[in-house]
């Protein structure tokens, strides 16, 4: 019986086969050019970048040293690229396309962006916004980690309400195994906060990098001194870059300039680090009890501080 790591590396090989036949990568000509799939992603490195380097198209590309002085002796035989000492730095050699490789370059570019209509132009407009969202994960998820200072917070849009509901529910159902109760508290949450919007008095932010949702929060009015925080989420994906911790400041932040003298907040006993990050800035436990609304065997918190 195979393994579950088993299973795993053949799903990404069966995708690997898939998509490389799909984008025609496995052509002998990229692209139906007389490059190969490596001299296209040079060539298109020194038609995007000023002032370039070997080093740094071998860095940008991940490409072994030895390889990429090969393709770029070819280049300059063909004329196709230029060396130049730096004026900075003579042992750093300059790179630029001339002439002849920007015009080597334009087909290969334009004959990328018309198979990509190509690919794209049949879906209707709903699943193409899916195939980019699943190439976003996916990067996102095998890229390295990248600072917090990556992801900014942004005022929601149209879907993004419809995003925080079914991210609640599937990944509170997948860490903590809650039911189908946690979306529709959601939901009700979100529904009532859409309603009852107060410009001054009720706030969300929507957190997103390189163009993907990675958490959320709310901050709604509770009556005229109280405000709450709602619905505080983090990706997997954004975890471990403080992301959690600056959600709840924007709402702190936001509270104390609208006028709130004090914010509470609910949670359950089983969040461990969200209850951290509410420990730590300021929150103090004021109530538990037992609560079977998401799953059996859960304590209800309530946690409050002045502002």
């Amino acid at each position: 019986m195979a393994s579950v790591l088993d299973r795993r590396v053949e799903g990404v090989r069966r995708f690997n086969r898939f998509y490389t036949q799909r984008i025609g990568v496995l052509a002998e000509n990229f692209l139906r050019t007389p490059f190969t799939l490596a001299e296209g992603r040079v060539l298109f490195e020194l038609a995007n970048r000023e002032a370039t380097s070997p080093g740094d198209i071998a860095a940008a590309l991940d490409l072994d040293a030895g390889y990429l002085s090969r393709i770029l002796r070819r280049f300059e035989r063909d004329g196709l690229v230029s060396r130049t000492p730096s004026p900075t730095d003579g042992r750093r050699a300059v790179l630029a396309l001339t002439d002849a490789g920007r015009a080597a370059f334009r087909p290969l570019n334009e004959r990328s962006h018309d198979d990509i209509v190509a690919l794209l132009a049949p879906l209707p407009a709903e699943r193409q916004e899916r195939v980019l969202d699943a190439m976003a994960t996916i990067a996102q998820a095998l890229a390295p980690d990248k600072p917090a200072d990556d992801i900014v917070l942004r005022d929601p849009e149209l879907g993004d309400y419809g995003w925080v509901i079914e991210r609640h529910g599937a990944l509170y159902g997948a860490e903590y195994g809650f039911n189908a109760h946690m979306e529709g508290y959601a939901a009700e949450i979100i529904g009532s906060y859409v309603l009852d919007y107060q410009p001054d008095r009720d706030r969300c932010w929507i957190a997103e990098r390189d163009g993907v949702r990675c958490g959320c929060v709310f901050v709604v009015h509770e009556d005229a001194t109280t405000a709450r925080l709602r619905l505080l989420l983090t990706e997997p994906s954004a975890r471990g870059s403080g992301l959690g911790r600056r959600l709840v400041r924007a709402c702190l932040t936001f509270a104390r300039a609208a006028g709130y003298a004090k914010m509470v907040l609910y949670t359950q006993s089983i969040l461990i680090a969200a209850r951290a990050i509410y420990a730590s800035e300021g929150f103090v436990l004021t109530s538990a009890e037992p609560n079977d609304s998401f799953g059996p065997h859960l304590t209800s918190e309530t946690w409050e501080r002045p502002l």
